[in-house]
């Protein structure tokens, strides 16, 4: 090789290993989720779906709530797909994942956060890098999670949901399932098929002024009709379990917010016809959290506008 070659096809080598380390640093721009199931315990599967990245900015796990599934997230999950590692499950009671009798769990806030807590270890996820994104159910989890453990994620983001015992901030359907015997008779009717139907149909929108309504994907639509009911339990029947465990848990946190060390933000959806916006000041005021209103937003704000909680994510993560 001539001594002149040699400096040339280096420099060239050199552009075409920079060329590709760059590479790993672009957007994914249609990025793809795989659909799988993980064991989390001897009782509990999860359906799992999960978006890889070749170098994520960060790692986001998106917790659902009622009486949604993982697909919930998809629109949400396609944004930030093209950036992070993102991870979505279906709880145990919903979906396609696992339905243990009561006997072996409970269903509770507390039962939950023992699996979030399995699920973040069984897959592998570095906490250091980990943004949780929790709303309506699956808000209470991981902040019990992170009394316990504060190293559980570098940053936990809550909107919609009841972090307090605070029954006049919830809709009123909602507030019978405090308390028996009230919410024994909601459980019954909700487990009916008209009602059952109509939950579904008009759950993501209820409140919402006509020119704020939405749609959601048909494939939505079929995944939370055909998990609604199985291995004899419903999804209804699951929400009664958390809700007969809510106000123990709810009164725990609130007697412990001194053990919560983990950073929190609070969002809420201005126009969230399940539970006033009150009850996420109120919290974050107790907390001393960054606290943000959502405006034209309902109780699904990651429905209603993913895009726009794609923003928030990303904006919190930084």
């Amino acid at each position: 090789m001539s001594k002149a070659k040699a400096p040339a096809r280096f420099a060239a080598a050199v552009t075409l290993s920079l060329a590709l380390a760059g590479c790993a640093h672009q957007q994914i721009q249609d990025p793809k989720p795989q659909i799988d199931y993980v064991r989390v315990s001897p009782d509990i599967t999860l359906r799992t779906m999960v978006y890889h990245h070749p170098d994520p900015a960060g790692i986001v796990l998106l917790l659902h709530g009622f009486p949604e599934t993982a697909y919930t997230w998809k629109p949400l999950a396609d944004n930030l797909g093209r950036d992070y590692e993102v991870h979505a499950f279906d709880w145990p009671g919903y979906g396609q994942s696992s339905r243990p009798p009561v006997e072996k769990f409970s269903y509770s806030p507390r039962d939950y956060s023992v699996v979030l807590d399995q699920y973040i270890e069984k897959a592998h996820i570095d906490r250091s890098k980990l943004i949780i994104y929790a709303t309506d159910i699956g808000g209470l989890p991981p902040l019990l999670l992170a009394m316990d453990k504060p190293t559980i994620a570098r940053k936990i983001i809550v909107g919609d949901f009841a972090p307090f015992n605070r029954p006049d901030y919830m809709w009123d359907k909602l507030r019978l399932l405090k308390t028996r015997p009230s919410a024994d008779a909601v459980r019954a009717a909700i487990n009916t098929p008209q009602a059952r139907d109509e939950t579904l149909k008009n759950a993501f929108t209820r409140g919402l002024p006509p020119e704020a309504v939405y749609d959601t994907s048909e494939d939505f639509k079929k995944d939370l009709a055909a998990g609604w009911d199985h291995d004899g339990m419903s999804t209804a029947d699951a929400f009664y379990y958390y809700y007969i465990n809510f106000n123990r848990d709810e009164d725990y946190l609130e007697a412990n917010l001194g053990k919560l060390k983990t950073p929190v933000e609070v969002v809420w959806g201005e126009k969230d016809f399940y539970i006033n916006p009150a009850m996420g000041r109120e919290f974050a005021d107790k907390a001393h959290l960054p606290f943000r209103l959502l405006p034209g937003m309902g109780h699904y704000p990651h429905l209603q506008a993913p895009d726009k909680t794609a923003e928030e994510i990303r904006a919190a993560a930084k």
